[in-house]
C-alpha cells in the first residue's frame, strides 16, 4: 500500500528546491554589484541599449514624415542618416570626455558656464531662431544646416560647473552665504534666460538639477521650502502669462475637451500606447506616426515604442532608465571626491527629471511641455549634450576608490615589463 506524503509537502518540497537556485541569484547579482567596475558597466549597458533602441525607433517613427515632405527630399531615412551622423560624433566627443583628467574638467567647467551664457544670449540677437514658439536655437548658417540649442549644453555647465564650484567650498558649505553664491546666482542667471526664451520644459529641468545637488550637498530645508515657493510662482505667472500655456494647461484639466486642438497630440499618444497591447503591433508596424501624431520621433517618441512594442517595450525603457539612475545614484554615493559626487548628481538628475517630464507628458501626467526623452529622441544638440553627460558619468564611474584603484594597477601591470627591461638594458 503505497504512503501519501501530507497534504503540501510536494509545494513545500518545490519551493524548498527553488530557494538555493534564489539565493544563488542573488548571490551572483551581490558579486557582480561588487566588482570595482560595475558602476561603469551598469552606465555602458544601460546607456548603450537606450542609444540602440533610440536609433532605431527615430527611423521607424520619423520614416513616413520624411517620405511625403518636400521639405526633406522625399528621404524616409533622413532623420534616422542625421541621428546616426549625431551619434558617432557623440560617441567620440563622449570617449574624449571619458580621458580627460580631473584638472582638465574643473578647467572646463569654467569654460562651459561662460559659453552657456553666450550662447544663450545670443538667442536674442538676430542669429535666435524660432522653432514651434520657443527662440531657442541658433542658425549660423543656411536652413539645411543644423541649428545648434544652447539651453542643452548648459545643462552641461550646470552640472560640471556646479560640482567645480561646490567642490572647491566643500569645507564652507555649512555656510548659507557659501552654499548658495555663486552656485545659485549663476545658475539662476541661466534658467532665467531658458525661461525668457519660452523654453520652460527645459527651465524646469534644470530647476530639479539644481534642486538635487543642493539636496546632495546637504542645504536647509528652508533653501528649498524658498526654492519651491519661487517655482510655482514663476510657473503660475509664466503660464498667465502667455495664451498657449493658459490652452495647454487648461486642456490637461479637461482632457475631453477640443480633441482636435490642443488635446489632439496628448489623446493620439495615449491611442497609440493603448493600440500596443502586450507586445506590440510589430516594429515599423505604428500607424499613429501617419501624421497623426505630431513630434513622433521627438517628444512622443514613447508613445510609438508603446505602440510597436508593447508593454513589454515600454517596460524596458523604464527598466533601463532605473538601472541608469541607480547606477548614477551609486557613483555618486560611493566617491571619495566631492567633485564626483556632485557631478554624477547632477548627471543623474538631469536623466532622470527630464525622463520622468517627458514620460509625464506623454502619458498625459501633466501638461505639454516640449522635453525629449534623454538618449532615444531625435535631436542633435539634446543627443550630443547628453553623450557628454554620459561620458562624464563615466569619468566618475572610473574614479571610485575601488575602481581607480583596479585602473592603476593595470597600468602598473602594463608598464612593469618596459621598466623592467629599461632596468636591465642599464645594468648590462
Amino acid at each position: 500500500m503505497a504512503v501519501l506524503p501530507p497534504a503540501g509537502t510536494a509545494n513545500w518540497t518545490r519551493s524548498a528546491a527553488a530557494r538555493p537556485n534564489s539565493r544563488a541569484l542573488l548571490s551572483y547579482l551581490k558579486s557582480a554589484l561588487d566588482r570595482p567596475m560595475a558602476s561603469q558597466h551598469l552606465v555602458l549597458g544601460a546607456a548603450g541599449l537606450l542609444l540602440a533602441l533610440g536609433t532605431v525607433m527615430v527611423l521607424s517613427a520619423s520614416s513616413y514624415t520624411a517620405e511625403v515632405s518636400s521639405a526633406y527630399g522625399g528621404d524616409a531615412y533622413y532623420f534616422a542618416k542625421r541621428q546616426v551622423v549625431f551619434l558617432v560624433v557623440g560617441l567620440v566627443v563622449a570617449l574624449i570626455t571619458v580621458r580627460l583628467r580631473l584638472g582638465a574638467l574643473r578647467a572646463l567647467s569654467w569654460v562651459a558656464l561662460f559659453g552657456s551664457l553666450v550662447l544663450l544670449i545670443l538667442t536674442y540677437t538676430p542669429l535666435g531662431a524660432n522653432i514651434n514658439g520657443n527662440t531657442n536655437w541658433l542658425q549660423f548658417g543656411p536652413d539645411w544646416m543644423p541649428g545648434v540649442q544652447p539651453s542643452e549644453f548648459a545643462k552641461v555647465a550646470i552640472a560640471l560647473w556646479g560640482a567645480d564650484v561646490l567642490a572647491r567650498k566643500e569645507k564652507l558649505l555649512d555656510q548659507p552665504r557659501h552654499l548658495l553664491i555663486p552656485y545659485l546666482p549663476f545658475t539662476g542667471t541661466i534658467i532665467l534666460l531658458v525661461i525668457f526664451q519660452g523654453d520652460l520644459g527645459t527651465a524646469l529641468v534644470m530647476l530639479g538639477m539644481v534642486f538635487c545637488v543642493l539636496w546632495m550637498v546637504g542645504a536647509p530645508f528652508r533653501v528649498f521650502g524658498l526654492m519651491i515657493v519661487a517655482a510655482v510662482g514663476a510657473v503660475a505667472v509664466l503660464v498667465a502669462t502667455n495664451q498657449s500655456r493658459v490652452e495647454r494647461f487648461l486642456g490637461f484639466l479637461n482632457p475631453d475637451a477640443d480633441k482636435l486642438g490642443v488635446n489632439m497630440q496628448p489623446t493620439v499618444g495615449l491611442e497609440a500606447i493603448a493600440s500596443g497591447g502586450w507586445w506590440g503591433v510589430g516594429l515599423g508596424g505604428g500607424r499613429q506616426k501617419w501624421g497623426r501624431l505630431a513630434e513622433a520621433h521627438t517628444d512622443y517618441i514613447f508613445a510609438v515604442i508603446g505602440e510597436e512594442l508593447g508593454l513589454f517595450g515600454s517596460l524596458a525603457v523604464l527598466a533601463l532608465f532605473l538601472v541608469l539612475g541607480y547606477a548614477g545614484l551609486r557613483i555618486a554615493l560611493r566617491s571619495d571626491q566631492p567633485f564626483h559626487r556632485y557631478l554624477a548628481c547632477g548627471v543623474t538628475a538631469w536623466f532622470m527629471v527630464q525622463a520622468i517630464a517627458n514620460l509625464a507628458v506623454v502619458l498625459r501626467l501633466g501638461p505639454t511641455m516640449g522635453v525629449t526623452l534623454p538618449l532615444v529622441s531625435y535631436g542633435g544638440s539634446s543627443l550630443l549634450a547628453t553623450m557628454i553627460a554620459v561620458g562624464l558619468l563615466i569619468s566618475c564611474a572610473r574614479a571610485e576608490p575601488e575602481a581607480r584603484a583596479q585602473i592603476s594597477g593595470r597600468q602598473h601591470r602594463k608598464s612593469s615589463p618596459r621598466v623592467t627591461t629599461v632596468v636591465a638594458e642599464v645594468r648590462a
